[in-house]
C-alpha cells in the first residue's frame, strides 16, 4: 500500500469513528440528566448557603427533572468541600455554592490549597449576595451611624467587633471599612457566625459585622441594633439604615455572595444546560421572595458574568488582604 492509499485510510477511519461517536455524545447531552444531582455546600446545615442552597435547589430539581440533594461538608472554611469538588468527576452530578472565600480569598490568605481556584472550577452562574451590616448590641449606647463614627473616631481601639472569623467576607469588610473610614477596632474572630451573634445580642461584645440571612430574625426582633450597610445603596430589608458611602466613604462596597461551580472537567453542553436551568431557578417569583424573606438579594448572572465578576473581586481583595497583610497560614 502506498503513503497516499495509508494516509487516506487513517483519514476515512478517523472520519467513520467521528461519525459514529457524535450521535452518542448527542443522545448523552440530551439525556442529562437521569440519576439525581449532588450539591455540595460548605458550611452546616441551617445557615444562609445551605438555606439559598436548598431553596434554589428544591426548584431546581424541578427544572431538571431529576433531584438535587444537598451534601453539607463544613470545615477549613470551605476549603474541605472545595477539595472534594475539585476531585470529583466531571459529569455534571457534582455541583458546588462556591462563595467569596471559595473563589477570592482563599487562594490569597493561604500559601497552599488542595484546590486551584482559578483551574479546577466551571462557573455555571451567580446566584445571590447579601449586604454586610455593622450592628449593635442593644446595651452599647451607639443608636445610629452617625453616633457609631464619633465613637470611633474619639476612641481608636476601643471598640471590639466581632466577625465569623478572620479571613471571612465579614473580617475583610471590616478591614475595608477601617482602612476607608481611617478608624480602628479591635477584631473579634469566632469560630462561626452563630456563636458571634450570641454574644452580641447577649451584649459580650457591643458590635458585629453581620451577613444578614445570619441574623435577619435578631434583627427583625429587635435583639441587634443595624447601624450602617456596606452596600452601594441602602437594601430593601433596612430602607432606613444608611450605607458606609451615603456618611462619605466610597470605597466601602462588601458583600457575601454565591455561585455555582461545577468540576472544571464538566463537558460544555452540560454546564449551559446546568446554567439556562439556574438562570431559570432564580428567576422564579417564589424563590426570590424566599430568598428576600431570609436576608438575600438574587442575583442570577450567566456564566460568562460570573467569571467577569470573580475576576474584578480578586483584583480588589488580593490588593487589600496583601496591603493589610492578612495570612492564614
Amino acid at each position: 500500500m502506498t503513503t497516499r492509499n495509508r494516509l487516506g485510510l487513517a483519514a476515512a477511519l478517523v472520519a467513520f469513528a467521528a461519525a459514529a461517536f457524535a450521535p452518542q455524545a448527542q443522545a448523552q447531552a440530551q439525556a442529562f440528566p437521569t440519576k439525581p444531582v449532588r450539591w455540595v455546600v460548605g458550611y452546616p446545615a441551617g445557615g444562609g448557603t445551605d438555606f439559598l442552597a436548598r431553596t434554589a435547589g428544591a426548584q431546581l430539581a424541578q427544572q431538571l427533572g431529576q433531584p438535587v440533594l444537598v451534601d453539607n461538608r463544613p470545615g477549613a472554611g470551605a476549603i474541605i468541600a472545595s477539595e472534594n469538588v475539585a476531585r470529583s468527576p466531571g459529569d455534571g452530578y457534582t455541583v458546588f455554592s462556591a462563595d467569596n472565600g471559595v473563589l477570592v480569598y482563599n487562594p490569597a490568605l493561604y500559601k497552599k490549597l488542595p484546590y486551584d481556584a482559578e483551574k479546577d472550577f466551571a462557573m455555571v452562574g451567580m446566584m445571590g449576595r447579601s449586604t454586610l451590616v455593622i450592628t449593635a448590641a442593644p446595651n452599647a449606647g451607639l443608636a445610629d451611624a452617625k453616633a457609631l463614627i464619633a465613637a470611633l473616631k474619639a476612641s481608636p481601639g476601643k471598640y471590639s467587633i466581632a466577625t465569623p472569623g478572620t479571613g471571612s467576607p465579614h473580617h475583610l469588610a471590616l478591614e475595608l471599612f477601617q482602612r476607608e473610614a481611617g478608624v480602628s477596632l479591635l477584631h473579634v474572630p469566632y469560630k462561626g457566625g452563630a456563636p458571634a451573634l450570641q454574644d452580641l445580642m447577649g451584649g459580650q461584645v457591643p458590635l458585629m459585622m453581620l451577613d444578614l440571612p445570619s441574623g435577619v430574625s435578631a434583627v427583625k426582633a429587635g435583639k441587634v441594633v443595624p447601624l450602617m450597610t456596606m452596600g452601594a445603596e441602602r437594601i430593601p430589608q433596612l430602607p432606613n439604615v444608611p450605607t458606609a458611602k451615603e456618611l462619605g466613604y466610597a470605597g466601602v462596597e462588601a458583600y457575601t455572595w454565591q455561585g455555582l461551580v461545577v468540576p472544571a472537567a464538566t463537558a460544555k453542553d452540560v454546564q449551559a444546560r446546568l446554567g439556562a436551568d439556574l438562570q431559570k431557578t432564580m428567576a422564579d417569583a417564589g424563590v426570590r421572595q424566599k430568598l428576600f424573606d431570609a436576608g438575600w438579594e438574587a442575583r442570577p448572572a450567566d456564566g460568562v458574568e460570573m467569571a467577569r465578576f470573580v475576576d474584578a473581586e480578586r483584583k480588589k481583595w488580593h490588593a487589600l488582604i496583601k496591603a493589610r497583610d492578612i495570612k492564614l497560614d
